[in-house]
């Protein structure tokens, strides 16, 4: 009876154990978030698809948000990036083109869709520079943050863009 007894003590003290779990401080700094960046260069949007997969070196959380930016111009030195989709139209209103992805675990897709794809100047097509930014969902719904502004978003989440990473198209 008495080794029923320990069992029963010993088995009620391991399910009472509470656990514990090493959350943020609540000072506002979320100590561990990671948001990282993928930054894909030499991108061609070749004819009869238009379209590119950007793999990702490593697969990612199913429940992770990810946004997807085309570097557009540099103005005064600085990049400009534009988030996708991306769209231009002509100047009577009508879609010209766009640019618009989706994204699975594993990689994301990009293509251009409009009127004359093939007509379009190498310029918009050839040699683009994408960048993929993965965030962990539970935060991506930030109501203050400016998914449209690159560096708002690469602030918000502490992403340190000089651990960015580079891959190959």
């Amino acid at each position: 009876m008495k080794k029923i007894t320990i069992v029963l003590a010993f088995i009620g003290m391991i399910t009472l154990q509470s656990c514990t779990v090493n959350e943020d401080t609540g000072n506002g700094i979320d100590n561990d978030t990671i948001g990282e960046v993928f930054e894909y260069t030499n991108v061609n949007f070749l004819p009869n698809s238009y379209m590119v997969v950007l793999n990702f070196p490593h697969t990612i959380y199913s429940s992770d948000m990810v946004l997807v930016y085309r570097l557009s111009d540099v103005f005064q030195g600085e990049d400009v990036w534009k988030l996708l989709p991306e769209t231009y139209y002509f100047n009577d209103g009508t879609l010209d083109f766009r640019y618009d992805y989706n994204f699975t675990r594993y990689d994301a897709e990009v293509y251009m869709e409009g009127y004359d794809l093939g007509g379009l100047s190498s310029g918009v097509r050839l040699n683009q520079v994408l960048r993929v930014v993965v965030i962990p969902a539970a935060f991506g719904k930030n109501g203050s943050i400016d998914y449209n502004d690159y560096k708002s978003v690469i602030n918000a989440y502490n992403i340190d863009e000089s651990k960015i990473i580079k891959m190959q198209q």
